[in-house]
């Protein structure tokens, strides 16, 4: 089936075939009928399979209908994303596809100023992509009306829980009309999401695309067993090895990542970073670079690893593996795109070994082993460019990850 197929706008149909979508991928065609027929939908995807065009593309033929019969104003669809770098990206895919349909859509998100998106609210939107947090915010001081909202969309909300936002998200909840629809999107779903999901939703249409296999096929997978302090030094030896590539490195504390950043800077390999500690505007500006090219290096706590859209990333890799297993699906699932292939290295210290296996187990599968023979391992140690190894403070660090990991370690055993 094409989308010409569907039963949507012209000028939505137009808009998809300029931007090169002519098939639904597998989440599309079996999210989008549901959907404009006006019912709840619960679905599970991998990252990268178009998740939000699934939702983005119903949403705005029903909103473009009901315009030319002069429904009345107000915010017509809620999207609640867990991230600023989310809610842009979720509200690009809208604007793109909703171009020329005279439906409008927006986004709100901390950490900025509120003005600026207040005054976009006051010209009128239909379609409204915000953070929890604000989103509470602004609807508390009056800025925001809920009570016409036909269509709740949580996206990733299992990170939303993750983060915190379970109370902001139930007291939305009374904001909103009781009788609307509610769809639920996510690459992962664990119990504590399956109620919050069962509590939202009425009689929904459950969607599960490849539950056996909760990464893309199209992804090499690769660990390499590297000690805590000589990372940087397999990292160097990647970016070296591999000029052209783009690389997304994740690590787990936003003090890794600076440090990263620096051990980088000073073998001349240029590299930025991005995490939570950093303005919204120098995000932005980072992440724009990467896309873009400028910039083939990005060193980033998970903050970036949920459901954006970074075109052409060669590589991810787990310099730090992840505290949860779950989120390596969503870090890997930055490389290996709809129909592209992708690669992603883990490395691995001995301390990590009890997290590998935890990943593996969530995988169903063992990850290959990218051996390295100690000739190779003690050269790339002895050729790193890297003059300046401060020993006693890569030791004060690894003693700080040994410390977060036996801290993990205890939690996962209450």
């Amino acid at each position: 089936m094409k989308f010409e197929d569907y039963s949507i706008s012209f000028e939505i149909k137009k808009n998809l075939d300029k931007q090169g979508f002519r098939r639904p991928t597998d989440i599309q065609f079996k999210a989008i009928p549901p959907v404009l027929k006006g019912e709840d939908v619960l679905a599970i995807a991998q990252t990268g399979t178009g998740k939000t065009a699934a939702f983005a593309i119903p949403i705005i033929h029903k909103i473009q209908q009901a315009k030319k019969h002069r429904r009345a104003d107000g915010i017509k669809c809620l999207v609640m994303a867990p991230t600023h770098e989310l809610a842009e990206q979720i509200t690009d895919v809208f604007k793109s596809i909703a171009n020329n349909t005279g439906v409008k859509a927006t986004y709100i998100i901390g950490g900025v100023e509120q003005e600026p998106q207040i005054q976009k609210l006051q010209s009128g939107v239909d379609i409204l992509v915000a953070t929890p947090g604000r989103l509470f915010d602004l609807v508390s001081q009056g800025y925001i009306m809920l009570h016409r909202v036909e269509t709740l969309i949580l996206d990733e909300a299992d990170h939303m829980l993750d983060l915190g936002f379970i109370k902001d998200i139930n007291d939305l909840i009374r904001f909103l009309p009781n009788k609307r629809q509610t769809l639920f999107f996510s690459a992962t779903i664990n119990p504590k999401i399956k109620k919050l999901a069962y509590s939202l939703v009425n009689k929904p249409i459950r969607i599960q695309i490849s539950p056996k296999n909760p990464v893309a096929k199209n992804i090499e997978h690769k660990v390499a067993y590297i000690e805590m302090d000589d990372k940087r030094a397999f990292l160097e030896r990647l970016v070296d090895e591999n000029p052209d590539a783009k690389i997304l490195a994740f690590v787990r504390t936003k003090v890794r990542a600076e440090r990263v950043k620096k051990a980088m800077a000073r073998v001349e390999i240029k590299a930025d970073s991005i995490h939570s500690d950093k303005e919204q505007k120098e995000r932005n500006a980072t992440l724009g670079r990467f896309k873009t090219g400028e910039l083939m290096l990005l060193v980033a706590t998970d903050v970036s690893a949920r459901g954006i859209d970074i075109p052409d990333v060669d590589f991810v890799v787990n310099y730090d593996l992840p505290e949860v297993a779950e989120n390596y699906v969503h870090r890997v699932g930055r490389t290996g795109r709809g129909n592209k292939k992708g690669q992603a290295i883990s490395f691995c210290s001995t301390e990590e070994k009890e997290i590998l296996a935890e990943i593996q187990d969530f995988l169903g599968q063992e990850i290959t082993v990218l051996e390295i023979e100690k000739r190779d391992y003690v050269e790339t140690l002895d050729f790193t460019k890297d003059t300046d190894y401060n020993w006693k403070g890569l030791m004060r660090e690894n003693q700080r990850e040994l410390k977060a990991i036996k801290k993990v370690k205890k939690k996962r055993k209450k």
